[in-house]
């Protein structure tokens, strides 16, 4: 006769049988799996300067369907391939088989030599540099520009202080208006002293970044995360997309001091572009210069940047052709989520075509040749 004492220590049993072989089976797939491929859609290097690399990726069948490129610029923090993870998971593969031509700015890692890189290096020189080489490249007067997180405020910069170069403007969970209680990373660089710590440090490790941005949600992002991976540690194919991600996270350039310096200074304490009181090399950044169409994309579960951070651009804007876009996920979720996946990047390409229907004249080309007109 079995007792109910006897029946619950025979499941705990049991239940542990089931997690020691799951751990084993899971350990067994870390030890064979020495390292994981990102960034699998293929690209050319164009250009490269410093640190600093210009791809573009490749049409799957030779050629573009339209004839305004478009140029992504990412956060100096973390690495761009962020967009293309892997083939299930990537924006970038979805851009280009929608029809466009595709560009990234690769910003490297930074060197101790680095740390007096400014803004305006960035801003006025590489991503200027990259957008005069693609319109020479493609023979067109503007680009299309994306940019992502810092790098869109970067890009929102650059199309206030050069909008006869830019024809559409997309930023995706881009900081703007820093004053915002709604977020800890705002809160916390109020009394940041970056200056002392660029005085000792230089750059600004991506290692030290790393632990801040754990610290805003540790539960989540650090117990909460490896919980969840024990479950499935025991599916290979759960095991490589976990490993993507930690290794993307983790693979996190220094910050070039003087850079980190003004953004801090300038941006989280004290709000300078959404007030128009920022400059860069001695111009004022006047939001309303961006005249050309603009969608501002955000996450309402966006931990990093809130939607109060971003949301503000579509109002401070000048044109008139201004949308928000906004998802229920997180700051990362924009990028990997299968709700991404399936709205985010459709919605981009639908919203460029709209506005630059133009096919390239390859394309025509090979349209009229086929047609026999």
């Amino acid at each position: 006769m079995e007792f109910p004492a006897d029946e619950k220590m025979t499941e705990y049993v049991r239940e542990f049988n089931r997690s020691q072989q799951k751990l084993f089976k899971g350990l067994e797939q870390l030890l064979r799996i020495k390292d994981v491929a990102v960034a699998p859609t293929p690209k050319e290097k164009v250009h490269g300067e410093d640190q600093m690399t210009l791809y573009h990726y490749l049409p799957k069948d030779g050629k573009a369907r339209f004839k305004t490129p478009l140029m992504i610029t990412y956060a100096l923090v973390n690495r761009q391939y962020m967009m293309d993870l892997q083939a299930d998971r990537s924006m970038i593969s979805q851009l280009v088989d929608g029809g466009f031509d595709v560009y990234i700015i690769d910003w490297g890692y930074a060197r101790p030599m680095d740390r007096y890189l400014t803004m305006e290096d960035y801003i006025d020189g590489y991503m200027n540099d990259c957008m005069d080489i693609i319109r020479e490249r493609h023979g067109v007067d503007k680009v299309n520009m994306l940019g992502v997180c810092q790098g869109g405020t970067f890009s929102a910069i650059y199309a206030s202080l050069y909008p006869q170069k830019v024809k559409n403007l997309v930023v995706m969970v881009a900081p703007i208006d820093f004053h915002t209680e709604d977020g800890l990373l705002n809160v916390w660089s109020q009394d940041m002293d970056i200056e002392k710590m660029v005085a000792v440090l230089g750059n600004i490790p991506g290692d030290f970044m790393n632990l801040g941005f754990l610290m805003l949600k540790p539960f989540t992002l650090v117990i909460d995360k490896y919980v969840g991976f024990a479950e499935t540690m025991d599916q290979p194919a759960s095991v490589e997309n976990f490993l993507r991600m930690e290794k993307w996270i983790f693979d996190s350039p220094d910050q070039a001091g003087a850079t980190i310096c003004k953004f801090v200074n300038d941006m989280y304490k004290t709000n300078k572009l959404i007030k128009g009181e920022f400059e860069l090399g001695g111009r004022k950044v006047d939001l309303a210069n961006i005249t050309m169409p603009l969608l501002n994309i955000y996450g309402l579960k966006d931990h990093l940047v809130p939607p109060s951070c971003s949301r503000p651009l579509t109002s401070a804007v000048g044109t008139k052709d201004a949308k928000a876009l906004e998802f229920n996920l997180g700051h990362i979720g924009l990028y990997v989520s299968s709700k991404a996946q399936k709205e985010l990047g459709p919605a981009v390409i639908h919203w460029l075509i709209e506005r630059d229907g133009g096919e390239s004249q390859v394309r025509r080309s090979a349209r009229k040749k086929k047609s026999g007109s």
